[in-house]
């Protein structure tokens, strides 16, 4: 584990008299490649990739020895093979990676309650309650590896933007700690794109004005800034440089959609099929939707067609539903409605409006994550 900087003494004693959280963020490493490690342990030392295997698929996660040659997520799994043919390639079991999430998050939830979880692998803790918080984040890495077989990368900071960044330094099982201040010091030279919430476009926008590094970012003129991304991007972008972030750790979420999607491996231009499709995704929704008590008013539609024109159609009910004849002959009627005229790459139903929030975040972590193609 790696240590950066420990942070104050008030601060790690999780005093909240003093009016400073303390944040930690948890990232298994290489998650769902490690569950498959951990069930078949011939595979250790190999590169191992996690995709499917359609004309589409993509990349959901590889092993440190498969990064090694340039995998990574989310690229397309042909692009996988090129680069490291002689990898293990398996495909995604989410009944398996959901066990380990529960187990992993069940410990997770024995530090404190107040826990935001972001998806399968990682999560959000608000330590500032907790004795000695870091030495309780040391303890709980190590149970759950002691317990799962898993390896976390654990960030702890004053607020969730230095937390998630902390976490990613160095890893795998990173243990990273500083304050804000120290944040802006490490991370002064790395591209703003390090930070959560900056993504590609900005970052090429940003480099065009000839900033590329965070703390060129931080002190930039800010009329500048403005001109180019607008005031309220402007003070977002610099108060993120800065490492402030205002955002309190959400122990639950009312989840407003649910949804099920598909990016087909061929194109379909069959109405019939695609009709057949449409169904299918609308009875395992509405399964999804019952067992969680859930009942929605408005049912709708996405279309991606095969020049990547995306079109939603949706339709609001009188009374919520999440019976399956209903969700189904709805989206039957949105999709003969809009009638694509062009073969279809990418078919979805989704039910929002719900009359209750989800019961807990765990909802999250239920989730099959089927906006990613697996096919």
């Amino acid at each position: 584990m790696i240590v950066v900087v420990e942070v104050g003494s008030n601060t790690a004693a999780g005093s909240g008299s003093h009016g400073r959280r303390v944040i930690a963020h948890v990232d298994a490493d290489a998650f769902y490649a490690t569950v498959h490690l951990i069930e078949d342990p011939t595979l250790r030392g190999k590169p191992v990739i996690v995709a499917g295997d359609g004309p589409r698929s993509i990349v959901t996660t590889a092993s440190y020895e498969a990064r090694r040659f340039g995998i990574g997520s989310a690229m397309p799994a042909a692009t996988a093979r090129r680069l490291c043919p002689h990898a293990v390639f398996l495909r995604p079991n989410f009944d398996l990676y959901r066990d380990y999430s529960r187990r992993a998050m069940k410990l997770v939830r024995q530090v404190t309650d107040v826990v935001e979880p972001l998806s399968l692998d990682e999560a959000y803790l608000d330590v500032t309650d907790v004795d000695r918080p870091i030495a309780a984040m040391r303890a709980l890495v190590e149970r759950i590896r002691a317990e799962t077989g898993l390896t976390y990368s654990v960030g702890i900071g004053p607020n969730k933007l230095c937390a998630k960044v902390l976490s990613d330094y160095r890893k795998p099982s990173a243990f990273n700690v500083a304050s804000r201040e120290q944040c802006c010091e490490l991370f002064a030279d790395a591209s703003p794109g390090l930070i959560n919430g900056i993504g590609p476009k900005t970052v090429a926008q940003l480099a065009a004005l000839e900033i590329t590094t965070i703390e060129q970012l931080r002190d930039a003129d800010r009329a500048l800034l403005v001109v180019h991304v607008g005031e309220r991007r402007a003070d977002e972008l610099q108060a993120r440089a800065r490492f402030e972030h205002g955002g309190c750790v959400q122990p639950s979420r009312e989840r407003k959609s649910m949804s099920e999607e598909r990016t087909f491996p061929h194109d379909i231009d069959d109405p019939v099929e695609l009709a057949d499709r449409l169904r299918t995704m609308a009875y395992e929704l509405s399964s999804t939707l019952e067992r969680r008590e859930l009942r929605g008013r408005t049912i709708g539609i996405k279309v991606r067609l095969a020049d990547f024109t995306t079109v939603t159609r949706a339709r609001t009910l009188d009374a919520r539903v999440n019976d399956a004849r209903t969700v189904a002959q709805v989206a039957d009627e949105l999709l003969r409605d809009y009638a694509p005229s062009e073969p279809v790459r990418l078919l979805g139903v989704r039910v929002a409006g719900f009359d209750e929030p989800a019961r807990s975040s765990s909802s999250i972590l239920e989730s099959n994550q089927l906006a990613l193609d697996l096919a």
